[in-house]
């Protein structure tokens, strides 16, 4: 009897304890059912493959020089008494710049004036004399000796009439000289000598330097590899070249015209110099520029955004968008690129939709959701 209690007890409190873990979530009743969800996708962009025209471009740092710069100098000694230009603004050639005192000069030339006409004077009598001893040897009343004399006499004068002449002309010259004028079109800067200063013709300083910058030059390097494809292009006709701002915003338009004659050996670079012809202004000397040169147009080709191309250690790769937005990993070839456009020579189809925008959030076989596709990626 006693052992039945026991048994009857244990019973009771199992069940008691099995009632308070069912009803606080111990013990579960029953397994529950598991729902299966679709994966999330994955917000990318995406831009389509297509077939275009695709202009190949070489690239480099240009620095943008003056077509002709000028610093202008005195070539003769004097007082500066006038300045005639205002800083920065345009001249012509010709335009008058500054004017040094003239009156030594004027002095000058009047002194040789003066002298001309003094042994022009004495020649005038020499040449009578000549033809006085001339008549008289003719009829023995005077000596052969004396019609030399009076010859030599003739012909140093008449050369000493040469020499003023020069002299005139050199003291003209020195006369232009204290009127200095620009040498050609251009914009000056700012004046490197005031009014009052003297100036000399040994100076190594200058007064003011005029630059032409309308057309203007861009001075740029590339490997020594571009080369062959620029001379490649030559007799195809002008080479293009455009100049960029820092942002790689078109700033204008030129041509290629030099080729340095020699590839550096220290960078293994060749100098370039293109000529823009620099309307508005937007080119400066001195200013940095990108510079890109148009070598090549590859025709009816596959091109993708640059920025759907990634890169593993296998090589070159995209992620394309099959119909069902699931994500493939393709290699590819790539033939060339540019900062916005990839050839693509292997590898993608038109029309396939690849991630431009998000690859460090899938892997191949992720699910993406395309959003917010920019308007010349689409289609």
């Amino acid at each position: 009897m006693k052992s039945a209690r026991v048994l009857f007890t244990l019973v009771l409190a199992g069940g008691i304890l099995a009632y308070v873990g069912v009803s606080r979530g111990v013990f579960p009743t029953a397994a529950p059912s598991i729902a299966k969800e679709a994966p999330a996708r994955i917000p990318v962009m995406a831009a389509a493959a297509r077939r275009a025209d695709v202009p190949i471009f070489l690239t480099g740092l240009g620095t943008v020089q003056a077509f002709n710069s000028v610093l202008i100098k005195s070539r003769v000694d004097g007082q500066i008494v006038k300045v005639d230009f205002s800083e920065g603004s345009d001249v012509h050639a010709g335009d008058l710049l500054v004017e040094i005192d003239p009156a030594p000069f004027e002095a000058a030339l009047a002194q040789a004036q003066a002298t001309k006409l003094k042994d022009q004077a004495q020649l005038d009598n020499a040449r009578l004399d000549f033809g006085r001893f001339s008549r008289l040897t003719a009829t023995g009343a005077a000596t052969a000796q004396q019609a030399d004399a009076s010859r030599a006499l003739v012909a140093q004068l008449e050369a000493n009439i040469k020499a003023d002449q020069a002299m005139i002309d050199l003291a003209q010259v020195q006369l232009e000289y204290s009127r200095i004028r620009s040498p050609i079109d251009g914009r000056v800067g700012t004046r490197l000598v005031d009014i009052g200063n003297v100036v000399r013709a040994q100076d190594t300083g200058g007064i003011v330097v005029v630059n032409q910058i309308r057309p203007i030059f861009v001075n740029f390097a590339l490997p020594a590899a571009s080369l062959p494809q620029i001379r490649a292009r030559l007799p195809d006709g002008d080479i293009g070249v455009t100049a960029q701002d820092g942002t790689g915003k078109d700033l204008t338009s030129g041509k290629l015209t030099v080729i340095d004659n020699q590839i550096n050996p220290a960078t293994a670079t060749i100098n370039y110099k293109a000529t823009f012809d620099n309307a508005g202004e937007p080119l400066w000397p001195g200013q940095f520029v990108n510079v890109r040169v148009q070598i090549d147009v590859r025709r009816n080709v596959v091109a993708a955004p640059v920025t759907a191309v990634q890169y593993a250690q296998d090589g070159a790769y995209v992620f394309v968008i099959g119909p069902d937005h699931v994500v493939q990993k393709r290699a590819i070839k790539v033939g060339a690129f540019d900062k916005t456009t990839a050839v693509i020579d292997d590898g993608l189809h038109p029309g396939e939709q690849v991630v431009i925008d998000g690859q460090y959030r899938i892997q191949a076989g992720s699910t993406v959701d395309v959003i917010d596709q920019p308007p010349e990626a689409r289609g």
